[in-house]
């Protein structure tokens, strides 16, 4: 856990009384918060408390128990289906929409990311993540954030050369995107932030660089459907646990795909990705050729 510049072992500060591991944290998160808000009294003297610049943050959530992604940026599927000669369809303003990703490959900050055999066409995407925090079922979105410990930054990776292809078949996004998906380089917990709500969303800038440029940049306040509305959506029928992620989908800009190859060519092993968003921080990935581990 992160408090300032420092980071706090809470499983070490408690002497093991915490999970070691976030997905076992979330089983019990209410009541293991509590007893991680007093931990955070703690001074830079404990042993259990390190600078953050003197360890590698992995990725926060490395296995969660699913990973369902959201399509929920008006902007985004409007210039994305544009740039395929699509006109917009009015079930997309009916119901909020996702597929389920691998929840298996997930990536934090500073892992590489490689590219995928016969892939010519790799792409990021902006997103903004949440993480459930509670159990629950047919979840009404007025007490949808009950269920939701935080937030962090998520990179869903594309091969659009292989989604293009399998989606004609009328099935899909799958093979497209089920080698990586990346979060971090934190989770932040859902009171931090609180002030920045805005519409459906929280007012915060949201940006993409790659190799230093800046590509996209957007603000999560402009999402068309809110983190509670897809978990209602999500949780009909179906029980939600504690330690399942839900994407926010693209912010406006947010990929390759929607500016066009013409403000920049697809990603190439070498490449480096940065998202930045308020709040979140930044998480950084660099692109290797698939046979370099």
């Amino acid at each position: 856990m992160l408090e300032s510049d420092l980071l706090v072992d809470m499983h070490e500060a408690t002497n093991g009384i915490l999970p070691e591991k976030l997905i076992d944290f979330l089983e019990q998160s209410e009541q293991n918060m509590q007893l991680a808000s007093q931990i955070l009294q703690l001074t830079a003297e404990d042993k259990s408390v390190y600078p953050l610049n003197e360890v590698r943050l992995l990725a926060p959530l490395p296995a969660p128990k699913s990973f369902r992604d959201f399509y929920a940026f008006e902007q985004h599927v409007k210039s994305a289906r544009e740039n395929r000669g699509l006109k917009m369809i009015p079930e997309w303003y009916q119901i909020p929409v996702f597929y389920f990703s691998n929840h298996l490959a997930i990536k934090g900050p500073e892992d590489k990311i490689s590219m995928p055999m016969d892939c010519n066409w790799l792409d990021y995407e902006l997103e903004v993540a949440c993480v459930i925090g509670k159990q629950g079922r047919n979840i009404s979105a007025e007490e949808a954030d009950e269920y939701i410990f935080g937030y962090c930054i998520l990179n869903d990776w594309s091969a659009r050369d292989l989604q293009r292809q399998e989606m004609k078949v009328g099935l899909g996004p799958a093979k497209g995107k089920d080698f990586a998906t990346s979060i971090g380089p934190w989770i932040i917990t859902k009171d931090e932030l609180e002030h920045c709500k805005s519409r459906k969303g929280f007012d915060i800038t949201m940006k993409a660089k790659v190799n230093g440029a800046l590509l996209s940049e957007g603000n999560m306040k402009d999402i068309y459907y809110s983190f509670a509305e897809m978990i209602e959506r999500a949780s009909a029928g179906v029980t939600l646990y504690p330690g399942e992620i839900i994407g926010s989908g693209t912010v406006g800009t947010g990929c390759i795909l929607e500016l066009g190859t013409e403000v920049h060519r697809w990603l190439q092993p070498g490449d480096v990705v940065e998202l930045e968003i308020d709040k979140l921080g930044v998480l950084k990935n660099s692109i290797v050729n698939d046979e370099v581990r």
